[in-house]
């Protein structure tokens, strides 16, 4: 798979004005209480691959690279819960994330190393996704909210190489050109699915 040096080369097919983050800003403690549950999913999606390895035999760091992957995730989670209750909020019990809820519909169950790279490669879109929204989150914070710039801006980065972490852990399951041809399905499929989202202060909520 062709990687990314910045966002600025990410290859999602939309991109998110900066009304999207101004909106999300004006209302951060039920935007962080979104990204809240955005890391825990994360760090629980990691944990999960860690133990769907390529059939006959995974790559040697297939298991430590997403046990690295999920202990990132819990550290954001840990900084935004922080964040969230030191403003004033607290983590609510229910949650529902229909962007992440339509990527996952399309994984192609019961077909082994095919369901194993539509599940990397879909991680990978929501990182690429998280990374940029982040990114636009803290361009849209700077002259007002210095403490959540600097966050979202260390997060975006991070989300950039979970991004690669993914795209090249997919390269070990099936052959590139496999790869390739899905990777640009599931982007044409992302674009659609967020086209679709309702507006909001959530981090995949519509523009």
């Amino acid at each position: 798979m062709s990687l990314v040096d910045s966002v600025e080369d990410l290859p999602l097919l939309s991109r998110t004005p900066d009304s999207w983050a101004e909106r999300g800003l004006s209302e951060p403690l039920a935007l962080l209480n979104d990204h809240a549950f955005l890391e825990k999913k994360a760090a629980a999606n990691a944990l999960d691959l860690l133990n769907r390895w390529p059939e006959p035999v995974p790559p040697d760091d297939w298991a430590t690279t997403l046990a690295s992957v999920a202990h990132d995730e819990a550290a954001h989670l840990s900084s935004v819960l922080r964040l969230l209750i030191r403003r004033g909020g607290r983590l609510e019990r229910n949650h529902r994330n229909p962007y992440a809820n339509a990527l996952r519909a399309l994984v192609r169950s019961g077909r082994g190393n095919e369901e194993l790279v539509d599940r990397l490669l879909i991680s990978a879109l929501i990182e690429a996704r998280s990374c940029e929204r982040f990114l636009a989150l803290a361009r849209g914070a700077a002259g007002s909210d210095r403490e959540l710039a600097r966050f979202y801006n260390r997060l975006g980065a991070s989300e950039l190489g979970h991004y690669r972490v993914f795209l090249l852990l997919a390269g070990h399951v099936l052959p590139d050109d496999q790869v390739q041809a899905r990777w640009r399905e599931l982007l044409e499929a992302e674009a659609a699915i967020l086209a679709v989202q309702t507006p909001g202060p959530r981090m995949h909520s519509g523009a």
